[in-house]
């Protein structure tokens, strides 16, 4: 079961376990977020359908937006790209961050991308880091701390795993907050997640 975060008859913000595509890959049928969700609605006897308003990568968890049809879509979609969606992440980076908080501007596919960042807390050998992507290019996150020699903790995409000591199953990266100005209704909307369990786990297992 999908934990639902948010609804109302425009929206749903659902909780991604991490591990799940948002949407197909080209060339892959493996189950989606999308397929599961709209499974359910199928099962339920509804007519309408979820249409993601963003993506998440598959090892990340946290929230994500559906909307109920596609003009609303549309309508989210376009919130997203004016940046008028704010979103931040929970992510643990590999070694302790000096700086208290810092700007990350690196251009990823002759695109321009800015990630913001504040420290949290610093253990022994890696830190929790809020992150608040200004742009959302693919992989951003990732990438970007990558960049500034901090990769997340569990990569394998942008960084070698051998060069690191400190493993996780999986990139350990949270979709944590969601807030926007409702396109229809006009209230602000504020939503949270919890902090995905498996990296609440590995937190218990590396204290400070």
């Amino acid at each position: 079961m999908i934990p639902i975060i948010y609804e109302d008859d425009w929206l749903v913000i659902v909780d991604k376990p991490a591990g799940l595509l948002t949407i197909p890959a080209p060339d892959k049928k493996l189950r989606t977020l999308t397929g599961i969700l709209n499974e359910d609605l199928k099962a339920k006897g509804l007519a309408y359908r979820l249409h993601p308003c963003h993506r998440l990568d598959k090892e990340t968890s946290g929230l994500i937006t559906y909307a109920k049809g596609k003009s609303f879509q549309e309508k989210m979609m376009a919130l997203f790209k004016e940046h008028k969606i704010q979103k931040t992440y929970i992510a643990f980076v590999q070694g302790r961050i000096k700086q208290d908080s810092g700007i990350i501007r690196k251009s990823i596919e002759v695109k321009a991308a800015v990630t913001h960042f504040k420290v949290l807390e610093r253990r022994s050998n890696f830190s929790i880091v809020e992150v608040r992507p200004e742009t959302g290019r693919k992989n951003q996150i990732r990438i970007h701390f990558k960049a500034i020699g901090h990769p997340l903790v569990g990569e394998t995409k942008f960084a070698f795993r051998k060069d690191y000591a400190l493993r996780a199953k999986r990139v350990c990266l949270h979709a944590k907050t969601l807030e926007f100005k409702h396109p229809l209704t006009g209230k602000s909307v504020y939503i949270e997640s919890d902090i995905a369990g498996d990296m609440e786990k590995f937190l218990e297992k590396h204290p400070a």
